[in-house]
């Protein structure tokens, strides 16, 4: 992505492709009323539905983008960018997420239809991959954006974690999670990273953390009243106001640093529950990081406790 736009202001590798898929698959997902505290549980949802639904979404997402966003740019032949030095790699980290978690909600949504398990892992495992390769596309034919390979390769990276472990383990030990607070960086450039607090929440990544969560339980094969509780390792940055930084920006603010937490987490889906509803909640928010006492360490040397973090 171009440094001249916000991270999040034209397709973010989080939370707008997270809550896109979220507003078109929700009515498929709790329709069926199923859902395993481990995985989703296979249900009666006819196949045709579920990958119908799953195409709108894609290519109607494809396209509302095309018509309302890359027009307003000139189009070119296609061409690629390097912004691997960008934002500390935050939206990087922010791709791997994107595509793991519609990947997990993918393969979930087979799962309900009945489709054999390794399909499912297969061909619901690859959506976000797939989705934001078609993102990566159009960057590519925009003058105003590229295709980037550290993108796609941050696009496999995601995807890779989520079919791995389900064709290892058969379940997700290690998942990816998300979370975000506000910053006071917005303030001093509101148009990159965002004037109201739903642009700040999306746009600004100063505010973003996101968490490796692992479940030592299911590494040790062991069930027990506490199976539920993860460890998670967390990657952020500070004091970023441009994707690179300008003359301006290292004197006003420093240099950006990078920030490393250690952290507890909950794996919702392990949660023992009979209600149907909670388990369907659980599946859907369980790329929230539960927020917990938290250790920091940022790479300019400093050590921050905090008792509550997401």
């Amino acid at each position: 992505m171009s440094a001249c736009k916000g991270p999040f202001f034209k397709v973010p590798p989080a939370p707008v492709v997270i809550g896109s898929w979220l507003i078109g698959l929700l009515p498929l997902a709790t329709s069926a009323q199923s859902l395993d505290t481990v995985a989703v549980a296979k249900s009666h949802v006819p196949l045709g539905v579920v990958a119908g639904g799953s195409a709108l979404v894609i290519g109607g997402t494809l396209i509302a983008l095309d018509q309302a966003w890359y027009q307003q740019y000139e189009r070119v032949q296609f061409h690629t960018f390097n912004d691997g030095d960008e934002w500390l790699q935050m939206d990087k980290v922010g791709h791997a997420f994107s595509t793991y978690t519609v990947g997990r909600w993918g393969k979930g949504l087979l799962d309900l239809a009945g489709v054999d398990r390794r399909v499912s892992t297969w061909v619901g495992g690859s959506v976000g991959f797939l989705y934001l390769t078609g993102v990566e596309y159009l960057d590519g034919r925009s003058a105003a954006w590229g295709f980037s390979w550290w993108d796609m390769a941050a696009n496999a990276a995601g995807t890779g974690l989520f079919i791995g472990q389900e064709l290892g383990w058969r379940e997700q030990r290690i998942r990816l999670k998300y979370a975000s607070h506000l910053t006071a960086y917005a303030e001093q450039n509101p148009d990159l990273l965002g004037s109201t607090t739903p642009q700040r929440i999306l746009k600004d990544y100063n505010g973003a953390t996101y968490w490796l969560s692992v479940n030592p339980s299911s590494f040790a094969h062991r069930k027990g009243p506490w199976s539920w509780l993860n460890v998670a390792f967390g990657y952020g940055a500070d004091g970023m106001v441009h994707a690179t930084p300008t003359p301006e920006d290292l004197a006003l603010y420093g240099a950006p640093f990078r920030q490393y937490y250690l952290s507890l987490d909950i794996d919702l889906e392990r949660i023992p529950t009979r209600s149907k509803a909670l388990r369907t909640a659980f599946f859907l928010l369980n790329c929230i990081k539960v927020p917990s006492p938290t250790l920091e360490y940022q790479s300019n040397g400093q050590w921050v406790g905090h008792w509550l973090y997401f």
